[in-house]
């Protein structure tokens, strides 16, 4: 099975996750800061979590309007796929619909009562969970 990494994308952070070794379930990693207007996108990290993980795939998450076409978010998340891909030529980039993935990543994490300031921290990462198992879940 391919080892996947799913990313959520933002202007000042991305959210990392990680697939099993089976390909079955995605696992929060860590959430990166980055300065996209500076144009540091934090590639030297991901390249070791990739290198050390024996990633293959990276699932972007894709946001798109809801009705399906892309606005800046996604032309910026078109980019950083691109600029992914010219770092790591061997990995195959999918982009994923993450329409609503970050809704859900906050209301799990509402459901699970966690307060504001730690929803702040974890959510970015919850997103990229959302996104990689939706891919994953597509691939069974």
């Amino acid at each position: 099975m391919n080892k996947a990494i799913g990313l959520d994308v933002g202007t000042k952070t991305i959210g990392v996750a990680l697939s099993d070794a089976m390909g079955w379930t995605a696992q929060g990693l860590e959430t990166l800061r980055i300065n996209e207007q500076e144009g540091y996108l934090g590639l030297d990290r991901l390249q070791e979590i990739i290198d050390e993980h024996h990633v293959n795939v990276a699932v972007i998450g894709l946001p798109k309007n809801m009705n399906n076409t892309v606005g800046p978010r996604g032309e910026a998340s078109i980019h950083f796929s691109e600029v992914l891909k010219a770092a790591c030529p061997h990995l195959e980039i999918v982009m994923w619909d993450e329409r609503l993935s970050t809704v859900a990543a906050e209301r799990s994490l509402l459901e699970a009562d966690v307060s504001r300031k730690k929803r702040k921290a974890v959510i970015d990462k919850m997103a990229a969970v959302f996104i990689l198992q939706g891919y994953l879940n597509s691939k069974s």
